[in-house]
């Protein structure tokens, strides 16, 4: 899915769009134990409560490709009998009224998910009436071709107000305010099927982690059924460690700085796709020789790449490994932050046998929020 294809989803969570039909939920304290289970239609939920759960729906499709959204295409052997996907297709093809697969997918979440505290488990079933787009991009109300037929599931922490002081209305006193369990957005979710080229595609799932970090492999591996994918921080932490390797005793700044340049601008040549750009092995190997690392260096690239990666390629999204908004020099005792577009007013020279850094300042200097002059007078 691309960024479109979610925003037009994410659209139907209003009170006016709205095509959600049951609702079912799952209340699980932290020794995994169900408190409450229920299933309803949502049209009969009360207004506020109706637009508090829409807004935890926007969230579980909220983030960025690649970091907090993330497509998992499903293992072939995964849309047999018994497998991930079918249970999934059989699960949403049953408009959440099968009280039997319900239990059975909150008991994969319950088995899988690994949290430590309470935490409320929402699914809900709607059908899309996808409406005709014509030439120049409008969407035609009347004109519908075909149904997106899909479940979203979200799974909220619920955590204790904190304590603290209230005004008590009925006693109009000052007093200590009654603490109760708070459902939060979403930490975790998921889209079946996907919607890719404005049509279900039931080979393909989007997963949700509000924390890019915290993936959980076994929870993904358990609704999905293949390999988890690598997180964006694994991602960044491998693009790092094949960068070092390659270029080994010859890393200096120039050639850092040519690796963030050149990346941020392959990154600005492809702002306008509909996918998410990504590097390949290939990719990366002309990445590092553009930006100067030596022939002699780049011979080991591809054993460095197994070694690293491991056998299987697995393209890296650049913005998980590349940061545009910032560029910083870090030593021992001296932090220097840079603009990511003038990497150029910093240098590396060898200056009597040491090397250093020279800065280029040209306008005015601020030592603790004082200017300070950037020329000696009588210099």
């Amino acid at each position: 899915m691309n960024k479109a294809e979610v925003l037009e989803i994410r659209k139907q969570f209003t009170p006016d769009r709205c095509t959600i039909d049951h609702i079912c939920g799952c209340y699980v304290d932290y020794e995994k134990n169900k408190r409450l289970v229920f299933k309803k239609a949502f049209g009969s939920i009360p207004e506020e409560e109706m637009f508090k759960y829409l807004d935890i729906f926007k969230h579980t499709l909220s983030g960025v490709f690649g970091r907090s959204l993330i497509g998992l295409e499903f293992p072939v052997d995964q849309e047999s009998v018994g497998g991930t996907q079918e249970f999934l297709l059989r699960l949403r093809d049953s408009h959440l009224e099968d009280d039997s697969l319900i239990d059975e997918f909150y008991d994969k979440i319950i088995s899988n998910y690994i949290n430590a505290e309470n935490y409320y488990i929402i699914l809900v079933h709607a059908i899309y009436d996808i409406p005709g787009v014509t030439k120049d991009g409008i969407e035609m109300e009347d004109s519908s071709d075909n149904i997106y037929d899909y479940i979203l599931c979200s799974i909220c922490p619920v955590t204790l107000s904190k304590a603290a002081l209230g005004y008590n209305e009925r006693t109009n006193e000052i007093e200590d305010r009654f603490r109760d369990w708070v459902v939060d957005g979403p930490t975790k979710g998921f889209l079946f099927p996907a919607f890719i080229e404005r049509n279900a595609d039931i080979h393909n799932m989007l997963y949700f982690t509000k924390k890019p970090e915290d993936l959980q492999p076994e929870f993904v591996e358990a609704l999905f059924g293949g390999r988890s994918p690598m997180s964006a921080p694994e991602q960044k932490d491998l693009f790092n460690a094949l960068v070092e390797e390659t270029i080994g005793d010859q890393a200096d700044y120039d050639v850092m700085r040519n690796v963030h340049e050149n990346l941020a601008t392959m990154m600005e040549d492809h702002e306008d796709d509909d996918e998410p750009f990504e590097l390949g092995k290939e990719d990366v190997k002309h990445l590092l020789k553009d930006s100067g690392v030596s022939e002699e260096r780049m011979e080991y690239f591809d054993q460095n790449y197994e070694k690293i990666a491991g056998e299987d390629e697995m393209p890296l999204l650049a913005s998980n490994i590349a940061n545009t908004r910032k560029f910083d020099i870090k030593a021992p005792d001296v932090v220097i932050k840079v603009n990511p577009d003038r990497t150029d007013l910093v240098e590396s020279r060898i200056i009597d046998g040491r090397q250093c850094l020279v800065i280029a300042v040209d306008d005015h200097i601020e030592v603790n929020g004082i200017n300070v002059r950037t020329i000696l007078q009588g210099q």
